[in-house]
């Protein structure tokens, strides 16, 4: 089977990777440079224990009260695009408990084999920097702790268990904290990822397996025999002759979908990372300064911390007030941080692909037979990438699925 892949960030790779490995005849192309996107700027985390899916009880009622706020977690930019605002209405329709446990439900099934598969990827020789070291979900507040707290049971299921510290014994386990946190959720399996060497890694098995890879190249046209995709015509006007086609192109997938008569609702959901090298504080592990929304995760002589989530962003600027806001959470949530340490590199800013549920986009669009999607995967891309794509290609070639039928229900494009 030859298949081109549309995109080339974690989820395209990781699609075009396991494809090849089935024996597909596989073309990557990518219309900017692979990993350069949301896969570069990512809070590096194999985040288990943060599977929640945005659409949650009050999330767009908070925004709504943040907007007034420019260095607020969650910012919903005010806009009358039809498109937009249709999406905004879907997610405030899953922002309730019932929604919230099915999605969490999803991506934890979803996601349960994830440490496996990139433990595999390392065997088949994809060589890439990832670390062991858990993560410390850290509160400020009793009541943050408390609501998140009810998600414990859930997580306790699918098999991932939690400790709670508290007072000294959080200190005890990460002495690098100020004593503002007072609450503590420790996840031991979470691994971290630098996704630049990931996406390396990817690139080089790819070259292995012989797949073609084109960089700056993007998608002008499909061509069409009745419901088939027969081929693709590039930005430099190339035909490329195909049996399928996969879009895995983050946020762009929306508009690349509706030129094949699909309309999914996938929409930006911007987020900000810096880097610093070397690192101003030593850590235990990783963590997430849970109140203000802050992920931060040590690194092979580095550190990042990443946050925020900007809903109407059609561009990746920047946002000083956005990035000053990160730099806050760090200096007051670690005793030795200092106003200004040394190693900042230059702050990121990147869109991730979001849907009105939270939940990944993944399998056949329907609209034409030989046309398949893998996207919409929010801030777990990097976390739900091996899976999304075991599970693509399981479709594609009809092979049998280790996802109950219920499950591939609630992440087909046929649900919207």
């Amino acid at each position: 089977m030859k298949v081109v892949v549309v995109g080339g960030g974690v989820v395209g790779l990781s699609s075009a990777y396991e494809l090849a490995s089935a024996g597909c005849e596989v073309t990557l192309l990518e219309s900017g440079r692979c990993g350069a996107g949301a896969s570069h700027g990512n809070a590096a985390k194999v985040a288990l224990a943060e599977s929640t899916p945005v659409p949650g009880p009050g999330v767009l009622l908070q925004g709504i009260r943040w907007m007034l706020r420019p260095d607020s977690p969650l910012s919903i930019k005010p806009s009358l695009a039809p498109g937009y605002l249709k999406f905004l209405l879907r997610m405030a329709l899953h922002c309730n408990a019932q929604d919230f446990a099915a999605g969490l439900d999803v991506h934890l099934r979803l996601g349960e084999d994830a440490n496996a598969l990139f433990d595999d990827y390392q065997r088949q020789g994809i060589d890439f920097e990832m670390h062991a070291r858990g993560v410390l979900l850290a509160f400020e507040t009793t009541a943050r702790f408390e609501e998140h707290s009810q998600t414990l049971t859930a997580f306790a299921s699918a098999g991932h268990a939690a400790e709670e510290l508290h007072g000294d014994d959080l200190l005890e386990s990460e002495p690098a904290l100020s004593d503002r946190i007072r609450h503590g959720i420790y996840f031991p399996a979470d691994r971290q990822i630098e996704p630049d060497s990931l996406t390396r890694g990817l690139l080089a098995k790819l070259g292995d397996l012989g797949v073609r890879v084109r960089e700056g190249v993007a998608v002008r046209s499909f061509v069409h025999s009745g419901d088939t995709v027969t081929a693709i015509v590039t930005t430099d006007a190339e035909v490329i002759a195909t049996d399928a086609v996969v879009v895995a192109a983050g946020v762009p997938t929306g508009a690349l979908l509706a030129e094949l008569g699909a309309r999914l609702p996938i929409y930006s959901g911007k987020g900000y990372s810096i880097d610093y090298a070397p690192a101003p504080i030593e850590l235990r592990t990783s963590l997430t300064l849970e109140d203000t929304r802050v992920a931060v995760t040590p690194l092979n002589g580095m550190l990042r911390l990443a946050g925020t989530m900007e809903f109407g962003s059609r561009d990746d600027e920047v946002n000083d007030i956005r990035v000053e806001a990160i730099r806050k959470a760090a200096r007051q949530s670690f005793r030795d941080w200092g106003d200004e340490p040394p190693g900042e590199r230059t702050p990121w800013a990147g869109s991730r692909p979001m849907t009105p549920d939270g939940l990944p986009v993944i399998g056949s669009l329907g609209t034409a037979k030989n046309a398949y999607v893998n996207s919409g995967h929010s801030m777990l891309g990097l976390t739900l990438a091996p899976a999304s794509a075991k599970v693509l290609t399981d479709i594609m070639l009809d092979r049998k699925s280790n996802l109950s039928p219920d499950l591939l229900a609630r992440i087909s494009p046929q649900r919207f």
